[in-house]
């Protein structure tokens, strides 16, 4: 009878303390719901299992076209907040809460869930930020947390050049001034750079993972005249020795950044057409990116091999991105991107790493596109790519590929834009390799195939984005 009695009640605080979580009410309204993405299926006739993969160079993520590249979804919930002081709505400070949830195929297809073929999918949470604008009505704004702060991107080939500072931080902007401060090592440990973060603490006796911190400076201006605006950008990056106590030895480093960047609205028959031009030059462990990332904390190269840094490492790369609205009828999009970047170690080929690996300390590159977009009619595009990429790594031969799409789509918004969205496309593309880029492998299609001089894919893929 006593234990009849004691588990009523148990039963009966249990469910007093669920009626108490249950009167918490979400009384917030002011939310939206954003989303990005791209996914569809595939076909390599000549590739073995005929999966369709990727025909661009290695090393060069999207450069030469991103039609075929892997599936992906974003979501981004967004809490908006405009409170008013007292009752002067003028004096309101625009605040969001803004988070994106990833999710990346690893595998086939992102979405066959069904048939358990979703082994290996990626999920993440790239941003998760608050940003206060227009502080009390001022020309004032602050934010901090971790997001995707980057601009201007050339996006048939999925490439945010020049001022892509996507990492963990905080942010203060002042009219067309920004200073930003940035810690990525936070999020990016030494298996994705050769700059080593993590080293092995044993100041306690005991052997504990200890991280070292990437300080990154960014200080941005934008000079607006006429139909043009002129951006200035200049970053400082600090990264601190390892502890006394450490097994690992890591020297402190530091290198910096400079750019500039022209943005030039052009008239033509359709609004909307621009030039983009930029050039940025970086030094030390500031001589990032590579393999089609652009932050320019991604270190390149080996260090020296006596000192241990990246002195005299650098890195320049310039960018040229047009768009023209020619008429009605047709739109034509282009692009070219040179960068070439050298480690801290004298070697103009390979070097030895940190971790004793043996990396290539000096590359080249150039990849050109042009996208040309048909408007059969308000609701018919035929979109039609030509892409050349080349890239020279060390001492080695230049592995290039050529790349030609044709991919009719269907744009259900009806709109004759080349931003219109969602897009539903029929996908045929071709790709021809150069010997070293064909003995080498250097591309994920030829890494499932084999060595073939030319690739091919086909494709039924749909992108979109919704704010």
């Amino acid at each position: 009878m006593k234990k009849k009695l004691l588990k009523s009640y148990f039963l009966i605080i249990f469910l007093i303390s669920q009626l108490n979580y249950a009167q918490i009410q979400i009384t917030n309204k002011k939310f939206s719901f954003g989303t990005t993405g791209r996914i569809g299926v595939g076909y390599s006739p000549n590739a073995d299992g005929r999966t369709g993969r990727q025909l661009n160079l290695d090393n060069q993520g999207s450069l030469g076209g991103r039609m075929d590249q892997g599936d992906y979804v974003d979501f981004l919930p967004t809490f908006h907040f405009t409170p008013v002081v007292g009752g002067d709505s003028t004096k309101a400070t625009k605040i969001d809460l803004q988070t994106r949830l990833s999710f990346y195929s690893g595998g086939t297809f992102l979405g066959n869930v069904d048939t358990k073929s979703n082994r290996g999918m990626i999920i993440a949470l790239p941003e998760a930020f608050v940003e206060a604008r227009n502080i009390m009505g001022s020309d004032w704004d602050v934010w901090a947390g971790s997001r995707w702060l980057r601009y201007d991107d050339v996006h048939i080939a999925d490439y945010f050049y020049f001022d892509d500072h996507s990492a963990t931080g905080w942010g203060i902007r002042h009219k067309n001034t920004r200073f930003s401060m940035f810690f990525p090592a936070v999020i990016d440990t030494a298996a994705s750079n050769s700059t080593p973060y993590s080293y092995t603490n044993i100041i306690s006796g005991t052997k504990n993972l200890i991280y070292r911190q990437r300080e990154v400076f960014i200080l941005e201006h934008i000079l607006p005249f006429k139909n043009n605006n002129l951006k200035f950008l200049a970053e400082f990056h600090n990264v601190d020795r390892s502890g006394k106590n450490s097994v690992e030895q890591y020297p402190s480093d530091h290198g910096w950044v400079l750019g500039v960047k022209l943005n030039t609205d052009l008239k033509t028959k359709l609004p909307g057409s621009f030039n983009q031009i930029s050039l940025r030059y970086g030094t030390g462990i500031a001589n990032g990116g590579d393999a089609g990332n652009t932050q320019t904390w991604r270190t390149y190269g080996a260090p020296d091999e006596q000192t241990g840094k990246y002195n005299g490492a650098y890195s320049l790369t310039a960018v040229e991105h047009i768009l023209l609205n020619l008429s009605n009828r047709w739109s034509l999009n282009a692009y070219a991107v040179y960068t070439q970047s050298k480690g801290g170690s004298d070697s103009n080929n390979k070097a030895v790493d940190y971790y004793k690996r043996d990396i290539f300390n000096k590359k080249s590159e150039f990849n050109t596109g042009v996208r040309a977009t048909y408007y059969f009619n308000n609701w018919f595009h035929i979109l039609s790519e030509l892409h050349y990429a080349v890239r020279k790594d060390g001492t080695q031969n230049p592995a290039s590929m050529m790349k030609l799409v044709l991919a009719p789509t269907i744009v259900p918004t009806a709109e004759r834009s080349v931003w219109a969205r969602p897009h539903i496309r029929l996908i045929a593309e071709v790709s021809r390799y150069n010997d070293q880029a064909m003995n080498l492998l250097y591309s994920p299609f030829l890494q499932q195939s084999g060595a073939k001089r030319f690739g091919t894919y086909l494709g039924v893929r749909t992108e979109w984005w919704i704010f």
